[in-house]
């Protein structure tokens, strides 16, 4: 992989330098680390954290006003040394002495308390927490072999809010220790990490596999399993940590939902918004709903949950005001933050259609649910042709409105819409859902197309010339293409003009009107895109033809067989597809 670097054993060294010359409001380097920018005032324990660099935030990016007093800054993955640990404490230590708080590794277990005790020899006072909030890497039974990870946020900002407030070392470091038997946390890697100026990851997960439990470093987790859906896989996540639930616990939690370096902060939303069915369903009061990168692991792919179960204490401490580099709390609560019930749009209320419309209407939920499935099958496809000069989500664009369009008109087919009706609420689906250019261009047509039909009466020759009429003047007028740009207008007008100019049955017609839209989609491949993001590469679009009009020319091709007409050999095909 291609990565930003100089020499690579320089790496966690400029990276802290940098770091603390983007932030100089808030740290100052020392040698080891960082500590905050002022003095520790006087009589305030000071809070100590770090470890391997690696897994920003973690560790420096906790150090400000409220929270961490210094961090020390281990090379990539590598326990800091006793002497490293014993500097960072140097700087920080006003003389109330420090709490070293890191997570449970053997090397930071050792270099910490060697740092202890040289600091101790030296007339200062320190204490040690170290956080076992990894579920996965121990049983409860073994708490004290488990690891440390994204948990040592709510450790430290527990522990420092306590040293702000004026406890002492012993006050401190309880503080620290009632916050780890409540603080608990399992991950999910999707691939391992890269190490700087590596050729290949240091390890890896199988494809289509997610490792639970699998840790920062590559050690040993739970189980790889084949990768279920984000709603799946939140589930069996929380399932896990609810069965550690402390036995006093009230029902109030803060959750931090954590990236481990590849993962979007979109899937981490995605996470975020699995939890709420599983929450509610256990009656939690979500005090506080954290979701980002806190604690990463170089360029992993994955994420982490972590719930810290609150009691009074606990609470006043985790919103007590802090600023850092990469969390901050105001100091105010939120009593309703975090998941809840969405709220349900109110709609006007559907009235009742004409039987023969509502007949019509049952044949266009017929075509819908055909279209979806001849979507479905096309998506890759789609995807594929617009990649060449696009962005590659039109086939994802296309099945999630004609999805949308089709929950729609399912939902207005129960409630007895005449045909008029659900067109429009099936074009309003997919407009909303779909998104982009194409979602809107579709529910224009599908809109204007509706429009031409009749909640009473059902359908005549007149009503679908004009709705086909209508949705190829809405393209145009709304999309502003025109014929030869490489658009999908390129096969909806001669879709309309075979239309008109057809005779025969609505389904001969229309099949006729489908031939031409194929046959001019594939001719699209000759054109030089003139519209949308092609245009930017629109001489590598030649060759390969535009995937608006592909698409098209699909959907109208499933159609045929729902309207009034002999069934052709068109009709059979499309049914054995």
């Amino acid at each position: 992989m291609s990565q930003l670097l100089n020499d690579p054993a320089d790496f966690a060294a400029q990276a802290v330098a940098g770091f603390a010359d983007a932030h100089p409001h808030l740290v100052r380097p020392v040698p080891g680390g960082v500590v905050r920018c002022g003095a520790t005032p006087p009589g305030q324990v000071a809070v100590i954290t770090g470890g391997g660099s690696g897994h920003y935030p973690a560790f420096a990016g906790w150090v400000g006003p409220g929270l961490a007093h210094g961090a020390v800054c281990g090379n990539i993955f590598a326990s800091p040394s006793a002497e490293e640990v014993a500097d960072v404490v140097r700087a920080a230590d006003s003389g109330a002495g420090a709490l070293l708080c890191f997570g449970n590794y053997a090397g930071d277990v050792l270099n910490f308390g060697l740092a202890g005790e040289l600091l101790r020899a030296e007339g200062s006072d320190t204490a040690i927490v170290a956080v076992t909030d990894d579920i996965a890497s121990a049983p409860p039974a073994e708490e004290a072999r488990r690891r440390g990870i994204a948990g040592d946020l709510a450790v430290i900002k527990i522990a420092a809010a306590a040293a702000a407030a004026g406890a002492d070392l012993d006050g401190v470091a309880a503080a620290a220790r009632a916050a780890n038997a409540r603080t608990f946390t399992i991950g999910a890697a999707f691939s391992g990490c890269t190490l700087p100026g590596a050729a290949e990851p240091l390890f890896t997960v199988a494809d289509g596999t997610v490792a639970l439990g699998l840790g920062i470093h590559g050690e040993p987790g739970l189980e790889e399993l084949p990768t279920p859906s984000a709603d799946e896989l939140v589930a069996l996540m929380w399932d896990r940590l609810a069965a550690e639930r402390p036995a006093d616990a009230d029902g109030r939690v803060v959750i931090m939902v954590n990236g481990l370096g590849a993962t979007t902060h979109e899937e981490l939303f995605v996470a975020a918004r699995a939890l709420g069915s599983p929450l509610a369903a256990a009656g939690l009061t979500v005090r506080d709903l954290v979701v980002g990168e806190q604690c990463t692991s170089l360029d992993m792919s994955g994420f982490s949950i972590t719930v810290l179960w609150l009691d009074d204490e606990l609470e006043a401490g985790w919103f007590a005001p802090c600023t850092s580099a990469a969390f901050t709390r105001s100091g105010e609560s939120h009593p309703d933050h975090g998941p809840s019930a969405r709220p349900v749009p109110t709609r006007p209320a559907i009235e009742r259609g004409g039987q023969e419309s509502r007949a019509l209407a049952a044949r266009l939920l017929d075509a819908l649910r055909d279209a979806e499935r001849a979507l479905a099958d096309a998506e890759s496809r789609l995807g594929e042709l617009d990649a060449v000069a696009g962005d590659g989500d039109h086939g994802i664009g296309m099945r999630r409105g004609v999805r949308a369009a089709l929950t729609a008109a399912e939902d207005a087919a129960d409630a007895g819409a005449g045909a008029q009706t659900l067109a429009r609420l099936a074009a309003a689906g997919w407009a909303r859902e779909a998104g982009g250019t194409s979602g809107a261009l579709w529910g224009a047509m599908l809109g204007a197309a509706a429009a031409r039909l009749d909640d009473e009466a059902g359908a005549d020759p007149g009503a679908l010339d004009a709705a086909v009429a209508a949705a190829a003047d809405a393209l145009g007028r709304i999309g502003g293409a025109r014929p030869g740009d490489k658009t999908m207008l390129d096969a909806v007008v001669p879709f309309a003009e075979a239309f008109a100019a057809a005779t025969g049955t609505p389904r001969g017609r229309w099949n006729a009107a489908a031939d031409a839209a194929r046959d001019a989609a594939a001719a699209t491949s000759d054109l030089v895109a003139r519209r949308g993001r092609s245009r930017t590469h629109g001489e590598r679009s030649v060759g390969t033809p535009d995937p608006g009009a592909v698409s098209f020319a699909l959907v109208v091709a499933t159609l045929a067989p729902h309207l009034p007409g002999e069934p052709t050999s068109s009709d059979d095909s499309e049914e054995q597809q």
